[in-house]
């Protein structure tokens, strides 16, 4: 695989549930999260509930005051706004000063210094170190991300894959280097350079570790929500792509805002709507087959409150437990094969007299029979044509190979 792929050992023994929310803004991720996890505190599980939205709207949803630390809700139900300045005064306070340091030994001034302190990724970070000390503490049985939208929640999933480009970027000189000008500077000037790079490293550690656990399909699950429309639609799809790329496990898709046909009068002004919208929960459906399609009717109403939320999660998941694994069976992988790469795709039932696969701009078009679906190609792929499709004991192989061009 091109990146690393779920492990089915945790690095940590009896790790909870965790489930993680993501979609384009607006589709209402949120909601969907506050309600999952009242309803599995309804059901007995003690449950938290992570926003790792900078623009927190968890606490709206629930109509409850939150905090920076995790604070109950109601019975069994903890929630919780991450904030990336908070955590780095709490836990990563040496961190900070190491960065200050080193933006201002680079002739950087205070207050740019002050803002730089915080990188690019470090509020994503925060999220994961919040994340692995929910799931060291072994103090939850379930615990939901309420993520930022699709490409935030991207960024954050890969974050530990770029940690050495930081050290490279960031720290301009060797380990060692570091602890021997860093216990200078501790007797010159009591800032603990040393120490933060030892922090460093630690938090480093805690990211790779918790990006393990979020890999491990039978312990961590994606839940795409999304609502019928063309855009929404496009960016799930690209996500999904790129989350499977990414070894990531998506165990459903959740439609929100449905608006209940047999509610629309004919004849009426959601007459047009209803209809798009019916073209588009088909579309979800071939785009997205074989995960679940779990669908929230829309309630005409604003969302907001555990009684409301109640009735969502209830909509939502009817008689199932929602902290089960609805699918975890891969359906989109890429190997390396010498200079080419091979996509495959889960096609179960597919017949190959009734199969054709055809490359178009940066979509995969698969049409079995009468149905048709496209699959957003990775970025790198705009490099390389399709030479080849053929089926094998249910998975679609369609390999690519450099263009000619580019090799002349």
């Amino acid at each position: 695989m091109l990146f690393p792929s779920g492990n089915d050992e945790a690095p940590f023994d009896d790790a909870p549930r965790i489930l993680l929310f993501t979609g384009k803004g607006g589709t209402g991720k949120t909601t969907c999260a506050a309600a999952t996890a009242l309803r599995a505190a309804r059901d007995g599980k003690k449950t938290l509930v992570l926003s790792s939205d900078p623009a927190h709207s968890l606490a709206d949803a629930l109509d409850q005051e939150l905090g920076p630390e995790a604070r109950e809700v109601t019975d069994r139900l903890f929630a919780q706004e991450v904030d990336l300045y908070y955590s780095m005064k709490k836990h990563w306070g040496n961190m900070r000063e190491l960065m200050l340091t080193v933006f201002r030994w680079q002739g950087v001034d205070q207050i740019a210094a002050e803002e730089l302190a915080a990188l690019p990724g470090m509020n994503e970070g925060s999220v994961l170190l919040w994340l692995e000390e929910a799931v060291r503490e072994k103090d939850y049985d379930l615990i939901i991300v309420d993520s930022a939208p699709t490409g935030e929640t991207l960024t954050l999933l890969t974050l530990p894959q770029v940690t050495q480009w930081w050290l490279a970027k960031a720290f301009p000189f060797q380990k060692t280097a570091v602890k021997s000008i860093g216990f200078g500077v501790r007797k010159t000037t009591g800032i603990p350079l040393d120490k933060g790079y030892e922090e460093l490293e630690v938090i480093f550690e805690k990211l790779e570790r918790v990006q393990t656990v979020l890999a491990t399909p039978s312990t961590s699950s994606i839940r795409l929500v999304v609502n019928p429309e063309k855009m929404v639609i496009e960016e799930a799809r690209r996500a999904y792509t790129y989350l499977q790329l990414y070894g990531y496990g998506v165990d459903s898709v959740i439609v929100n805002r449905v608006l209940p046909e047999d509610q629309v009068p004919e004849n009426s002004f959601f007459e047009g709507y209803v209809r798009s919208q019916r073209e588009y929960l088909k579309e979800i459906d071939q785009s997205f087959h074989p995960l679940p399609i779990l669908q929230v009717p829309h309630l005409g109403e604003e969302v907001f409150g555990l009684d409301r939320l109640a009735r969502i999660g209830d909509a939502m998941y009817g008689d199932r437990d929602p902290t089960d694994v609805f699918y975890e069976e891969p359906t989109f992988k890429i190997e390396e094969d010498g200079d080419a790469y091979v996509l495959e795709l889960r096609l179960a039932f597919a017949d190959e007299e009734e199969l054709d696969v055809r490359q178009v701009g940066d979509q995969l078009v698969v049409q079995v029979a009468n149905q048709r679906s496209n699959y957003i190609l990775p970025n790198f792929l705009n490099y390389y044509t399709l030479t080849d499709a053929a089926l094998e004991e249910g998975w679609l192989h369609v390999r690519f190979a450099p263009d000619a061009e580019e090799n002349s």
